[in-house]
């Protein structure tokens, strides 16, 4: 029987190479293994470590935010840095995060009502129970991607553009925030699709992302790339949450960069201008960490400060009884 054909709004692609990156153990007994892509790449272009098919193109779903978050301020975005960490995150929802986004609105002469995301539950597991608590459901406020939305409906006002339909691919918004991403990756996208919270999404290779981050994480602090970086290193709290393990990543490398993504995806930068991105190929979020890092380990990263940020244990009976690690993926130059 013949397979069904794609839907009309997808053409069949070639899937990547990945490879195994992430091993679950259950007593000795490896028992899942996370595949997936990664590379590290040096300011000087030098990719000392890899592994799969990290020129592949893919959607880096919430890890694009800090890049959206330069076009914004090249647009005229003017927030505390608090408020710009904000913009670049995928927060938890916690009452800090709700009233941080609805202060940029109000700063703007805005309500809720202006903003174009999708509405949920906050992200954050304890987040969201103190909110369905309170007897609250899903809004825009809460979603996690509310602080950009806040700030894109606030660029728009500051340059006299629509906000009704500031989300459409073709408003000068989005414009800039596609060229500024290309600017950034040094490649232009691959494809254009739509994330989750209705932006538009673009597609590139996880060595262009790396190059992104390594450029912000290296940046001037009077640049605007510096600006993001900068905001995001000082309050990595709003660019996640407590309890969230970017934030943790932050607090432990000092001048680190990270910002995870939706699918599988870490990005990190290193303030020599080292970028790092991984993709766990079936989009589960518990292989990230361990494999982003044994990556910045072999990268020479201070190993003792990452210690915090060791697997949680596989249990049985409520009692460790395996972990998850990182596989010998890499391949150095």
């Amino acid at each position: 029987m013949p397979a069904p054909a794609a839907p009309a709004h997808e053409t069949p692609t070639r899937t990547p190479h990945h490879v195994p990156l992430v091993e679950v153990t259950r007593d000795g007994l490896v028992e899942s293994i996370h595949y997936g892509s990664l590379i590290a790449l040096r300011s000087n272009g030098a990719t000392p470590i890899q592994a799969g098919e990290p020129e592949a193109p893919m959607y880096p779903r919430s890890s694009l935010k800090p890049l959206q978050a330069v076009a914004l301020l090249k647009a005229g975005l003017d927030v505390p840095q608090e408020l710009l960490a904000l913009t670049a995150a995928s927060h938890s929802g916690s009452k800090r995060h709700r009233d941080g986004a609805a202060e940029i609105l109000k700063q703007h002469g805005l309500t809720e009502a202006a903003l174009g995301n999708s509405t949920d539950l906050p992200y954050g597991v304890p987040e969201r129970e103190e909110w369905l608590r309170a007897g609250n459901g899903p809004t825009q406020i809460a979603q996690n991607c509310s602080g950009k939305h806040a700030s894109m409906t606030a660029v728009c006002v500051v340059n006299g553009w629509p906000v009704e339909g500031y989300l459409h691919p073709e408003h000068p918004l989005q414009v800039l925030v596609r060229d500024t991403i290309t600017d950034l990756t040094g490649e232009e996208a691959a494809a254009v699709s739509t994330d989750g919270c209705g932006t538009p999404l673009f597609a590139h290779s996880l060595h262009g992302m790396a190059r992104a981050y390594g450029r912000l994480a290296a940046a001037d602090e009077g640049t605007n790339e510096g600006k993001v970086a900068h905001a995001m290193r000082r309050f990595p709290e709003m660019v996640a949450g407590e309890g969230r393990d970017v934030t943790a990543l932050m607090r432990a490398v000092p001048g680190l960069l990270a910002k995870d993504g939706f699918e599988g995806l870490q990005l990190v930068g290193l303030p020599d201008g080292t970028g790092l991105a991984v993709k766990i190929s079936d989009g589960g979020d518990r292989g990230r960490m361990p494999v982003t890092v044994e990556v910045l380990r072999q990268l020479g990263v201070d190993g003792g400060s990452l210690d915090t940020l060791q697997s949680p244990p596989v249990l049985g009976g409520g009692l460790p009884v395996g972990v998850l690690r990182a596989a010998p993926f890499f391949t150095t130059n």
